[in-house]
């Protein structure tokens, strides 16, 4: 199955200093960029098709994988100066890479590659910014079995802020942490069918169009999930993920025996 990859924005939340292109799926985490981390995570359940929607800072994402050394996250056996390599990361993928625009929605950038995953049934899809170690095969199997046109992954909210209920008096009634309110936020994690072109209009988004126009013909499915869930759209985040990694704490590693 293809996956689609979300990979042009520019991440300002995510950005170092003004000089910094680096797009938000190429920063670190560990040794490895977070897109790399997504794209282990998908060819850890079999799909290792995938169509990268570049954009700001293409170059980055073209030069790691046109120079990919698999060596840095393999163990390897070196003779007469030539390397063996004892396993390998990326070598039975595909990788199909497409400039969608500087500054398109996500999804424009799905309908400029929609001849990429031209005839296939369902495809996958994702914000390349997000890890988890969610049970894809459950999610894709959920949307077959339901005959929806698209299923969407839904977490709790992560705000650490509070709802505060008042009074007409102005006297507080209430607070409530917002992760315990019983609403569900968006995970980033998609499952879709052909008919969500359908419903994506030019220059149009994938969630507010066409996911949007889906939940009211009653076409959209949910996946809630309570499991690790871990987005990296900030500085913050993405040094979490990092300090998670460093300490050996890598639930989203799923590929990873060690983990």
């Amino acid at each position: 199955m293809k996956v689609v990859l979300f990979c042009g924005g520019y991440g300002m939340r995510m950005r170092n200093g003004a000089s910094d292109d680096v797009p938000k799926p190429m920063q670190l985490v560990g040794p490895r960029p977070l897109l790399w981390h997504v794209m282990r995570y998908y060819a850890h359940f079999g799909h290792k098709d995938f169509v990268l929607c570049l954009g700001y800072g293409a170059h980055h994402i073209k030069d790691f994988f046109l120079n990919y050394s698999e060596t840095a996250s393999n163990d390897f056996v070196m003779r007469d100066g030539k390397v063996e390599l004892l396993s390998s990361d990326i070598s039975d993928w595909t990788i199909t890479f497409v400039h969608t625009g500087e500054n398109s929605p996500i999804g424009e950038r799905l309908r400029r590659v929609r001849e990429h995953v031209a005839g296939e049934e369902m495809f996958l899809a994702n914000y390349a910014d997000v890890l988890t170690d969610a049970p894809l095969d459950k999610m894709i199997d959920n949307l077959r079995f339901s005959g929806a046109a698209a299923s969407m992954m839904v977490v709790p909210p992560q705000s650490s802020f509070h709802c505060v209920e008042l009074s007409g008096s102005g006297q507080v009634s209430g607070i409530t942490p917002v992760s315990k309110l019983p609403m569900w936020e968006n995970g980033g994690y998609f499952v879709l069918t052909q008919e969500v072109f359908e419903h994506l209009p030019p220059n149009g988004d994938l969630v507010e169009d066409a996911c949007g126009a889906l939940a009211k013909q009653g076409r959209l499915l949910a996946y809630p999930y309570r499991g690790f869930w871990q987005p990296a759209d900030t500085v913050k985040e993405r040094a979490e993920l990092d300090a998670a990694y460093a300490s050996g704490s890598r639930p989203w590693m799923l590929w990873d025996g060690q983990r």
